[in-house]
C-alpha cells in the first residue's frame, strides 16, 4: 500500500553511525519492490582511517564524482569549515536532484551547514520538497541541525540512528510507514 500523499523524513545521527549506508540499503530495498529511486548519496573517501574526501553518487545512474576534499586544490575552491567543495560538482548534483523527480523515493544525503546556513549546496532541492513529486523523501541531517531542518522543511517524521539503535529496526519503521 502506498501513502495518499508525499512525506518528508529526516534521517539523523552522529558521524560514522551509518547514515549513508542506511540510505544505500533503503534505495536497494525500494528498487527491489519496484519503486523508482532518485537523489544523491555522499559516501566518504578514506585514506587509512582518516576521512579525506567526499564523493557524490547519483542514485539514478550510479555515476560518482569527487565533491569535497580536505585539501584545497584547483577545482575545490568553496570552503565550508575544514572542507573544500567543487562548485561544478555541486551544480551537477543539483541537476541530478532536479532530474530525479517525479519518483517514488527521493534521498538526499546530506543537508548540512552549507544548505541550512548559506543556502548553497543542495539547497535548490527545497523547491522539490514543496512540489511533492515523490511518495517519500529522506533527507540526512546531523543532530545539531535537526531543529533548524524541522523549522525550514515540512518534516513528517525523524529517524535517529545511533550505536544503540538497530538500523534494521529503523529500516523496518521507514518501510512500513512509507508504504514500501
Amino acid at each position: 500500500m502506498r501513502p495518499d500523499h508525499s512525506r518528508l523524513w529526516l534521517l539523523t545521527g552522529q558521524r560514522s553511525v551509518g547514515k549513508t549506508t542506511f540510505c544505500g540499503a533503503l534505495a536497494s530495498h525500494a528498487r527491489l519492490v519496484g519503486w523508482s529511486v532518485g537523489g544523491l548519496l555522499t559516501p566518504a573517501i578514506f585514506t587509512g582511517a582518516d576521512k579525506t574526501g567526499i564523493l557524490v553518487e547519483s542514485l539514478v545512474t550510479g555515476e560518482t564524482r569527487p565533491l569535497a576534499s580536505l585539501d584545497q586544490i584547483a577545482a575545490f575552491d568553496l570552503q565550508v569549515g575544514k572542507w573544500y567543495f567543487d562548485r561544478s560538482v555541486i551544480e551537477w548534483g543539483n541537476q541530478v536532484i532536479q532530474n530525479s523527480v517525479p519518483c517514488d523515493l527521493l534521498i538526499i544525503d546530506e543537508f548540512g551547514p552549507m544548505e541550512f546556513l548559506r543556502h548553497k549546496g543542495w539547497w535548490d532541492s527545497v523547491d522539490i520538497f514543496d512540489s511533492h513529486e515523490y511518495l517519500a523523501a529522506l533527507v540526512v541531517v546531523r543532530p545539531e541541525l535537526q531543529e533548524i531542518a524541522c523549522e525550514m522543511l515540512n518534516v513528517s517524521e525523524v529517524i535517529s540512528l545511533d550505536a544503540a539503535h538497530n538500523s534494521d529496526q529503523s529500516m523496518q519503521l521507514f518501510v512500513e510507514r512509507a508504504g514500501l
